[in-house]
């Protein structure tokens, strides 16, 4: 019963912090972010890390997501996922 409580708590958080209302820049690779990226962890992050991030910062990023993390990102699309966040958020 406890843990049933703690994954509603978990998955209820980001409702009440107001990230129902975050939304990315508009451009090519944007769903493909927002459905790949969300899965594991909030948009947020992609906001929060853009001031530090260049492409080869985004690269790596998208790299340990998916290698060190275990996301489950088809290989068509990472060059896609990279390009959107470097162009959109990128330093």
């Amino acid at each position: 019963m406890r843990t049933l409580l703690i994954f509603a708590l978990l998955f209820t958080l980001p409702a009440f912090a107001g990230e129902g209302d975050l939304h990315l820049k508009d451009g090519p690779g944007k769903q493909l972010v927002e459905a790949n990226c969300s899965m594991c962890h909030s948009l947020d992050y992609i906001q929060m890390n853009s001031p530090f991030l260049d492409r080869k910062g985004w690269e790596a990023s998208v790299n340990k997501m998916i290698k060190a993390m275990g996301a489950p990102v088809a290989e068509t699309d990472i060059q896609k996922i990279v390009d959107y966040l470097a162009s959109q958020y990128g330093k």
